[in-house]
């Protein structure tokens, strides 16, 4: 289940980021930008600070194969990367 407002509740400023990503991306922006602007304070800077340490900390993978990786999972899941 979903809060409607995680998909609607957004500030003008944030709808406008939003709309600009999925524009430029040819599709809806993906469900964990939508997380992420919905409540930064609470969610938003600890899941972007954890996706920045597991995306681009110390690894013997490079950032595009974590990437790659990352994908890989979701498309597995059925899940829209």
């Amino acid at each position: 289940m979903r809060l409607p407002r995680v998909n609607h509740g957004h500030a003008f400023k944030d709808k406008l980021v939003l709309w600009l990503l999925g524009f430029l991306a040819g599709a809806k922006a993906p469900d964990v930008l939508l997380t992420i602007f919905y409540r930064p304070a609470f969610f938003g800077k600890r899941q972007a600070a954890i996706n920045q340490v597991v995306m681009r900390g110390p690894s013997e993978w490079s950032p595009g194969e974590r990437e790659l990786f990352a994908a890989f999972v979701s498309r597995l899941n059925e899940c829209r990367f």
